[in-house]
């Protein structure tokens, strides 16, 4: 089993860590396929109700190990097949029902970018930096961050990240939308924490399925979203739980009107 990602459960709760601190948690070939793995292991989990992505060491990720390309006897044909591998398990979260929340500490470079926004929230430090720097190097943007970014921050603002060699703080992050919040480096993990038990100790299966909604939204016709969310909602509502919090919901509202 490769340390390089590390899984823990408890309860309904999974943990994944990028756990390449010496190298800034950049992903290299063999953590690559990892990362693809522990993806469909958890979305298949029917037992997995959040998802907390964090990373040791003082940074979350500087994307790929471009080290490890650079010393290795890999080509293009090599990187290209990490890439897809690594694309596959971002996919396979994003499009999941499984909400995840982010732990972002540090430095967020080129590809780190992509896997943090796979996350659906992100909890940063305020000492956290954000940059891209593929075009310092001479590469073009991948796991996922020409989607994802602008998606996230909008056209201008991902070019502007892309197309010089800018580094934002932060604050920058947040107002840009790039990040949900930010507290003080100390309570990231506790923060990220309760967000995911937030998740866990209410309606869970709603707030996945709402997750799955948003991501799954852009790529697809507006009919067809609304077919689906039509569907959604009926099946949500013949739920148990669901029909206890709805008669709930009414009990207390026909209280109020009293």
């Amino acid at each position: 089993m490769s340390d390089s990602i590390l899984l823990s459960r408890e309860g309904g709760l999974a943990r994944v860590t990028f756990n390449r601190p010496a190298y800034l948690n950049a992903m290299d070939f063999e953590m690559g396929r990892r990362w693809r793995d522990v993806a469909h292991e958890l979305t298949s989990d029917d037992s997995v109700g959040a998802v907390i992505l964090d990373a040791a060491g003082p940074a979350f990720c500087a994307g790929g190990d471009v080290i490890a390309m650079a010393t290795s006897e890999a080509g293009g044909a090599d990187v290209t097949e990490t890439a897809h591998i690594i694309h596959d398990g971002i996919r396979t979260f994003a499009l999941s029902d499984k909400p995840i929340v982010a732990a972002v500490q540090g430095a967020v470079a080129g590809g780190g970018l992509g896997l943090m926004l796979t996350a659906d929230y992100i909890v940063a430090s305020e000492s956290a930096k954000f940059v891209s720097k593929y075009a310092n190097i001479g590469l073009t943007p991948d796991l996922g961050v020409s989607t994802l970014l602008p998606a996230a921050i909008g056209q201008r603002r991902a070019l502007a990240l892309l197309l010089q060699d800018r580094t934002i703080d932060a604050a920058t992050a947040l107002d840009w939308g790039l990040v949900s919040e930010i507290v003080p480096p100390a309570e990231v993990a506790d923060r990220a924490r309760a967000v995911a038990e937030f998740w866990l100790a209410n309606a869970t299966a709603a707030f996945g399925e709402a997750k799955r909604l948003v991501r799954v939204g852009a790529d697809r016709a507006f009919e067809t979203n609304l077919h689906d969310e039509a569907a959604t909602i009926g099946a949500r509502f013949d739920t148990d739980e669901s029909r206890a919090r709805v008669a709930a919901f009414a009990a207390a509202s026909a209280k109020r009107s009293s």
